[in-house]
């Protein structure tokens, strides 16, 4: 298949679409992997059965910054969301016939989805007052930041533009990473 890009056409190797799902090779193992972390950020274990729950001091103050980062997380992920609209796939692998999105909460960092989910679990993990949940983000953050590497090493092979891009915006928090 056939991308447009400002430097003309290049070319996607025909086998990537072709593959079953179970080969992994646009990235679908990736999704697998996101989804059980996802799944233990809000559903698993919050703390060692037998350890110390929270003892983070101001447990008020915690929640409330928990509140305010789920509600930016949250924004965040949905504007990501609502801006790509029809172009939007779980895979990290960009669809054939992608262009590159450069504007809207993509303008404020290259993965605002990520970024936003990322935001938001840590948000949530305050908020509960977990410590297991907690380390469930930071896994979470390794994991997707893994999995941002390699959907920009397939977006830079497809976008002459992105490596000005990557220069130009952070990653998954503006101004920040």
């Amino acid at each position: 298949m056939d991308v447009q890009g400002d430097q003309g056409l290049r070319r996607e190797p025909p086998h990537l679409d072709r593959r079953p799902w179970w080969r992994g090779t646009r990235g679908e193992w990736f999704v697998v992997g996101q989804a059980l972390l996802i799944g233990l950020v809000f559903f698993g274990p919050r703390t060692v059965p037998g350890r110390p729950g929270w003892t983070f001091p101001l447990p008020d103050a915690c929640s409330l910054v928990g509140d305010a980062l789920v509600v930016a997380g949250g924004a965040l992920f949905l504007a990501g969301l609502v801006w790509l609209g029809r172009r939007l796939t779980p895979l990290p692998f960009p669809k054939a016939g992608a262009d590159l999105v450069q504007t809207g909460p993509f303008a404020w960092v290259r993965h605002p989805i990520y970024g936003g989910g990322l935001v938001l679990t840590l948000g949530w993990a305050l908020r509960v007052h977990g410590w297991l949940t907690l380390a469930y983000v930071v896994a979470l953050f390794v994991f997707m930041d893994a999995k941002s590497r390699r959907e920009e090493r397939w977006l830079a092979g497809k976008f002459a533009e992105y490596a000005a891009y990557q220069r130009r915006v952070r990653r998954f928090i503006p101004f920040i990473y």
